[in-house]
């Protein structure tokens, strides 16, 4: 026990430089303190967000150290009256600063400017009919469900109902530190195989659906919306959702008339707030085009764009006549199908971030 507890605070100690972070806030805010600091607002706010992030990054390590000084506090109060009852409580208190090093070390590969930014899921039902409208809905669920369990906020964004069961498409907004970083692991073509439940003679059927993930917020590009450029048309919002959505024309559609992106937000009531979150998604969509456009041969989304069917999924997820989920990147898998499809994805997501670690250009 003791050895494990010691390994864990020199975890804490060593990979991350508390001191550093600290010394480089208190120069963050001598910076801000000095006059004409907000002159230039983009630089003052990439500074006060790279404060933001040491001081999260400080937080969050010392509540590490605190726990590892209550695991050694225990054990040696074990130790002093021979008492093994305090043992399951040491496990479960080790157990608890493991699990957060390690998602830390994780966030800690996440380099990229935008890792630390909202994200901001898109998903299409694509070959397959019902068959893959269901299955986009099932993926919906399944990355709603990981993020809930992550402790991110998740709020719909859009939505189109499919014509028989499922959606064709949904956009959902992820927020929380490092959200982007992680589901970035989730661009491309997702296939399903797997008796459908649609088919009267109980036959196999393949179905694919297409996650394409962008941050919210883009730190390197700045985009300049002339409002000119916008057409917006509001209509009324479909599906459920109470008197109010169904007799008014609160829902938005923007379409940027230079590059033909459109989208669109039914999600809020207000009409106001619609156009809002639509604008974010358009400002998102415009800065991916730019980044795309800057490095085209570096874009890590570019596989989303690919046709959605056979020859460009990035993970199958089979469920007969066997069972199995695997992610054709990395070659991680698993047989545990079920808890997959309830939002485990950590094993997946980990797999991909250390493929990328140690192989920047895959």
């Amino acid at each position: 026990m003791q050895p494990r507890s010691q390994s864990a605070c020199l975890c804490c100690a060593g990979i991350f430089d508390v001191a550093t972070k600290k010394e480089r806030i208190d120069e963050l805010e001598h910076l801000s303190a000095e006059p004409g600091f907000w002159d230039d607002q983009e630089r003052a706010q990439l500074l006060m967000k790279e404060r933001q992030d040491m001081v999260t990054a400080v937080e969050s390590l010392e509540a590490f150290e605190a726990s590892c000084t209550d695991v050694e506090e225990l054990l040696e109060l074990a130790e002093m009256e021979e008492d093994d009852s305090f043992l399951p409580e040491v496990e479960q208190q080790l157990a608890n600063v493991e699990v957060s090093l390690d998602r830390s070390e994780f966030e800690r590969m996440m380099s990229g400017s935008n890792d630390r930014s909202d994200a901001l899921v898109q998903i299409n039902a694509g070959a397959g009919g019902t068959e893959s409208c269901d299955w986009a809905n099932m993926l919906l669920r399944m990355y709603t469900r990981w993020a809930e369990s992550e402790g991110f906020k998740v709020s719909m964004v859009d939505m189109l109902a499919g014509e028989e069961a499922g959606i064709r498409n949904a956009v959902l907004q992820v927020t929380g530190p490092y959200a982007y970083g992680y589901l970035k692991a989730e661009n491309g073509v997702h296939r399903l195989v797997r008796i459908s439940p649609f088919d009267s003679q109980a036959r196999r059927h393949t179905s694919f659906a297409s996650v394409f993930v962008l941050p919210e917020h883009d730190d390197e590009i700045d985009i300049d919306i002339n409002p000119a450029d916008l057409r917006i048309d509001t209509y009324r919002a479909s599906g459920a959702g109470g008197q109010h959505v169904n007799r008014t024309d609160s829902a938005v559609r923007i379409t940027h008339l230079p590059t033909g992106v459109v989208v669109a937000c039914q999600a809020e009531r207000s009409q106001h707030k619609n156009r809002d979150k639509a604008m974010k998604v358009l400002a998102a969509r415009l800065a991916d085009l730019e980044r795309k456009r800057r490095n085209a041969e570096r874009d890590e989304i570019e596989a989303a764009k690919k046709g959605i069917n056979f020859g460009s999924q990035i993970r199958s997820y089979v469920l007969q006549p066997y069972r199995m989920v695997k992610d054709l990147r990395t070659s991680h898998e698993t047989s545990n199908t079920d808890a997959v499809l309830d939002g485990d994805l950590d094993g997946f997501i980990k797999a991909y971030l250390m493929m990328n670690a140690e192989n920047p250009e895959a």
